[in-house]
């Protein structure tokens, strides 16, 4: 069994000593343990102090790409490594490497395919608002997914093989909320492990300011619902529509019987529009749940291609574009 520890990184030469510190050489039910590092383009010497500091392969990717870039970089070279598990920790020291037992022990008991570290966010010194938030974006993920994770921004997890072969990120932004969605919605095993987490070292590098924390997470879980649940976004508030144009529309249709309907003709547009409306947000939900059943045919697909991919016979353990 093989366990592939990968670390996203940009420009984390002074927290790096000690992220990799508190990682394990060795863990009980893996005969290797290889850490990853992904340089997201950093301008510090990130790379430099984490090969003398015992990371065993450093990929680069050719600029700053972001979080959700570098995840999917480091998921590909940790299992083009032969990763039997792969844990995602981040560089800045946030998650105790130590905990990483703990967060692979479900996997190895054969009862999850996705193991998430629940941090005990009551405890941490984030503002309520984005206490707030992150509650609020656990509770969207639950709702999309079926799944029932506390902590669903947690960035410590671990995958085993198959899951990670699954996950495909579209955001730009980040990783967590989308791939748990999209591994429950494929009825994924995903539990939650209780973790301990370092003292904050330094603001978020993800965002700039927290009006935009907030502007980008809004926007992302509006994305994760309109690829995931394309159908629920048009189709309720299309029957909304409909429901509330009958009002005008039957007051108009009543007064018309009575033989007062032609000074109320305003009655009837407004139905009209509601209805129009209403119908199209129909068909568009009709149009978007077939687009979304192609959606699950094409992730098949590329699953299975990517599962005959890695299991070509190599001459040698690959590193990837820009590894070493």
């Amino acid at each position: 069994m093989r366990l592939v520890v990968q670390i996203p990184c940009y420009n984390e030469e002074e927290s790096l000593p000690r992220t990799l510190a508190d990682l394990p050489r060795s863990v009980f039910g893996f005969d290797v343990v290889e850490w990853i590092l992904v340089d997201d383009g950093s301008t510090d010497r990130s790379a430099e102090i984490a090969r003398t500091h015992g990371i065993d392969h450093v990929v680069s990717l050719p600029g700053h790409r972001g979080l959700a870039s570098a995840f999917l970089a480091g998921l590909e070279v940790a299992l083009l490594r032969g990763a039997d598990v792969v844990v995602h920790t981040d560089a800045d020291n946030q998650y105790r490497g130590s905990d990483i037992p703990r967060l692979v022990e479900p996997i190895l008991e054969g009862r999850a395919d996705i193991v998430v570290g629940e941090r005990p966010i009551g405890d941490m010194s984030f503002s309520i608002l984005k206490k707030t938030l992150q509650r609020v974006g656990s509770w969207v993920v639950r709702r999309v997914s079926g799944t029932a994770v506390p902590d669903a921004t947690s960035g410590f997890r671990a995958y085993t093989r198959e899951a990670a072969l699954q996950i495909n990120v579209f955001s730009s932004f980040s990783y967590t909320l989308e791939t748990l969605i999209q591994l429950g919605l494929r009825r994924a095993r995903i539990v939650s492990v209780p973790i301990g987490v370092n003292p904050v070292a330094r603001p978020s590098r993800l965002f700039r300011s927290l009006p935009e924390f907030v502007l980008r997470q809004a926007l992302t879980m509006f994305q994760i619902y309109a690829i995931y649940r394309p159908f629920e976004l048009f189709a309720w508030p299309g029957t909304v529509l409909v429901l509330v144009g009958m009002v005008p529309g039957v007051r108009f249709l009543f007064l018309f019987a009575a033989g007062s309907g032609q000074g109320h003709v305003q009655s009837l547009i407004l139905a009209s529009i509601l209805f129009s409306t209403g119908g199209l947000l129909l068909l568009a939900a009709v149009i978007a749940n077939i687009t979304a059943a192609n959606r699950v045919i094409l992730e098949d697909l590329r699953v299975r291609t990517r599962r005959m991919e890695l299991e070509r016979p190599r001459g040698k353990a690959a590193t990837g574009p820009g590894g070493s």
